[in-house]
């Protein structure tokens, strides 16, 4: 899948009047037998797919690894990080947004769904998209201020994954967001103003 948009460059985080160049390698976790531990580490498949991630980006100039702190985030590029030698550095605002504790009976698919209807829309001791979108648009301005030409993989969750996209490409939502793979990785190219967006993961 191939998407380019070409947002007004003030739309972009950071000082984007000043022409830049950046790649950034989104990359959602690869697959963790779910638990309420939000530090729950990959399964076995998961593991696999994590060399897969390494064998995808290892030919890529990256020179920083970024992760939510979240361990099977940090587990999906650690393969890469080993490869290239560089350090895996911990985010905290990588990490998931939390979805709280819906009313009962809701399923999680609907309650996810609901925070993609009304971006404000927060469940009980939840986040709600709006604020998860602004945290992790303050990482990713703050990797705009690095040397230009940069390449960065960062290593995040579903959700916050398609919030940063989505703040390049209106047309984003929850669909887009019950598309991602685990694990799902796309090249997120900002060239003086002009957006690209590529998806490098068909596993």
């Amino acid at each position: 899948m191939t998407e380019t948009c070409s947002p007004d460059p003030s739309s972009l985080p950071g000082s984007c009047a000043t022409p830049k160049r950046f790649v950034f390698y989104l990359i959602r976790h690869a697959h963790a037998t779910w638990t309420p531990d939000e530090e729950r580490p990959l399964s076995a498949q998961g593991m696999r797919a994590a060399i897969g991630v390494a064998n995808a980006l290892c030919a890529m100039p990256i020179s920083r690894i970024v992760s939510s702190p979240y361990r099977r985030a940090v587990q999906t590029v650690q393969p890469l990080a080993d490869r290239l030698d560089l350090a895996v550095e911990i985010e905290y605002d990588l990490r998931e947004r939390s979805l709280g504790k819906p009313e009962p009976g809701t399923g999680f698919i609907s309650a996810v769904e609901a925070t993609w209807s009304d971006p404000s829309f927060v469940h009980p001791g939840g986040e709600s998209n709006e604020t998860a979108q602004k945290r992790a648009l303050a990482v990713v301005e703050r990797l705009l201020g690095v040397r230009t030409g940069s390449h960065i993989a960062l290593s995040t969750h579903g959700n916050l994954l398609a919030l940063v996209v989505q703040h390049f490409d209106r047309r984003v939502g929850f669909d887009f967001w019950r598309a991602l793979s685990m694990p799902d990785i796309f090249a997120l190219r900002v060239d003086e103003g002009r957006v690209s967006l590529n998806r490098l993961w068909y596993g």
